[in-house]
């Protein structure tokens, strides 16, 4: 079964500052994860439940899953960096 991704009004204003280049790689990356959000370039955060995180590239994809009704909500898009962290 298929996840629902949801991604926050702050997260889709990340995206829309990024290079269309970028954008349209990261659009193809959320609709993997709503297919498998364990697969590819993933690490979960450490001291958190359900949050993770997935490299693309130069950015980082953060993420929280809610198991229970297979739910990805997508909150944070950023530039890889020493400020990431």
């Amino acid at each position: 079964m298929p996840w629902r991704v949801i991604v926050d009004p702050s997260a889709v204003k990340q995206l829309l500052r990024l290079p269309k280049k970028d954008i349209l790689r990261i659009r193809f990356i959320l609709t993997e994860i709503g297919n498998n959000p364990f697969s590819g370039d993933i690490r979960k955060m450490k001291g958190e439940d359900s949050i993770w995180r997935r490299r693309v590239g130069s950015y980082w994809i953060k993420y929280e899953l809610c198991l229970s009704e297979n739910i990805v909500y997508i909150f944070d898009i950023e530039c890889r960096g020493s400020n990431t962290y």
